[in-house]
């Protein structure tokens, strides 16, 4: 193997390193001021918690929209959420039994397949995701983040607020060093790939797809399977569910409304098969308001189906 190569996949693991731990350290310290500020727990996780899970894949595809590199910042996304789907939740419920919450099943998800099939329909009718379209997204996502803290604020659980870990001043650093963080590891994470991508004569969309894609959604990972660890199961459904909606909304919102990206005929494969796979899990939690080990095996088995075909393809 060429020394350069060896060289950027070096860069590529250092800039997931940086992604991972700047979005803990942000979530860390915003969780943090939220907590100083009184804001209910429940509130932090609906939404900081949320974007800071999805923060690698937003530095990821903003920065591609930014530098040019149209296919990686929408195969970035879709690779990214099945993932999420098929290797989160399959594996976790390989792992344990997963429950689904009323709400989850009724709004949640629900909600989920409705923007996996707008996502869908804006690539249908011209084939790119133009920045009107991006900025319908914005708009959606903060509508969404309205109704889960005016639904939150009802719950029971409104009035609990979670002890702050840092100080105010110890809290603005963790923000500001996992933001950096976060910007400095998308952008060796995008550069390094696409270097990896043209010296082994790969695309970008196969690159996101799978490289990229992995890497990014290694923090819905750990979150899962730590949350599952502790017995909350409930907690890796809304894991999943949360990150994906963030992905469709806010990643790939902010990164068309940057730059209108023009899709590959070849991606309509992959949106396909993200609509087919999201629907899938809207089905298997219907069922029986639950994920369980046969459900987790089929999961599974299509990921490793899916990136089988996506690397033959290439």
């Amino acid at each position: 193997m060429d020394f350069s190569i060896i060289i950027q996949i070096v860069l590529l693991l250092v800039g997931f390193v940086f992604l991972i731990k700047g979005s803990d350290f942000f979530v860390d310290g915003a969780s943090s001021i939220a907590s100083l500020l009184r804001i209910p727990t429940i509130i932090v996780g609906l939404t900081i918690v949320a974007f800071g899970t999805s923060a690698p894949e937003a530095a990821v595809s903003i920065t591609s929209s930014i530098t040019g590199s149209n296919a990686m910042a929408v195969s970035n996304v879709i690779g990214s959420n099945m993932f999420n789907l098929l290797m989160v939740i399959g594996l976790s419920a390989l792992l344990g039994e997963l429950l689904m919450e009323k709400n989850t099943l009724n709004k949640d998800l629900p909600f989920l397949v409705g923007i996996t099939l707008l996502f869908a329909a804006f690539i249908l009718i011209g084939w790119d995701i133009s920045s009107i379209e991006g900025i319908i997204l914005l708009i959606i996502l903060i509508l969404y983040i309205i109704y889960l803290i005016f639904t939150a604020r009802k719950s029971e659980d409104a009035d609990v607020v979670e002890k702050p870990k840092l100080s105010l001043p110890k809290s603005i650093i963790f923000i500001i060093v996992g933001l950096i963080g976060i910007v400095l590891g998308g952008d060796l994470v995008v550069n390094s790939a696409s270097d990896i991508a043209i010296a082994l004569g790969m695309s970008e969309t196969l690159v996101g797809l799978t490289i990229v894609a992995i890497g990014t959604s290694l923090p819905e990972l750990v979150t899962s399977l730590t949350a599952l660890k502790k017995g909350e199961n409930q907690l890796v459904i809304g894991n999943v569910i949360g990150s994906n909606t963030f992905n469709i909304l806010f990643v790939l919102g902010a990164s068309s409304a940057i730059s209108s990206i023009p899709l590959e005929s070849s991606m309509l494969i992959d949106v396909i098969f993200m609509v087919v796979v999201t629907v899938i899990c809207f089905i298997f939690g219907k069922t029986q308001d639950k994920f369980d080990k046969r459900e987790g095996a089929i999961l599974v088995t299509l990921f490793i189906v899916y990136m089988a075909f996506a690397i033959l393809r290439n």
